[in-house]
C-alpha cells in the first residue's frame, strides 16, 4: 500500500494516500491477529490464544473438548459452566484439525479430572 500510495496518479492527493496507507496497515493489524492464534498444551493445562484475548486454563478446569462436523474451531466447555472457542486448531484443515482434537482430548484424558462414571 506504500508503493501503491507513491505511484499513484496525482490527481490523488496526500489524504487518499495517507488513506491508503493507513488501510493497508489495518488490514495487516487484523490478519496479524487472527494468524496468532494457537492452541499450546503444557504439564500445567491449555493456553489458548485467540485474536483478542489470550487464556489460560489448568488441566482440572477443562471439561471437554468437542468440534463438531462443519464447525471452524473446536469448543472447550469448562468447569465453570462457560465455553471458549480455540481458533488455533481450524476447522478446515481437515485431517490435521482432527488429529488435533484426538490429541487434546487424549491429553484431557490424562491430565484432567475425569468425571465420574454414570
Amino acid at each position: 500500500m506504500i508503493t501503491l500510495a507513491i505511484v499513484i496518479a496525482p490527481p490523488f492527493g496526500i489524504a487518499d494516500r495517507l488513506g491508503l496507507v493507513f488501510f493497508g496497515m489495518a488490514i495487516s493489524a487484523i490478519l496479524h491477529m487472527l494468524a496468532r492464534s494457537r492452541v499450546v498444551a503444557d504439564e500445567r493445562g491449555l493456553t489458548v490464544v485467540n485474536p483478542l484475548r489470550t487464556h489460560r486454563y489448568d488441566w482440572a478446569e477443562v471439561l471437554r473438548v468437542t468440534m463438531v462436523q462443519g464447525d471452524p474451531w473446536p469448543t472447550l466447555d469448562l468447569a465453570d459452566g462457560t465455553s471458549v472457542g480455540a481458533m488455533g486448531i481450524q476447522g478446515s484443515e481437515g485431517e490435521r484439525a482432527r488429529r488435533a482434537i484426538t490429541e487434546l482430548q487424549a491429553l484431557l484424558r490424562e491430565r484432567g479430572e475425569a468425571p465420574e462414571p454414570i
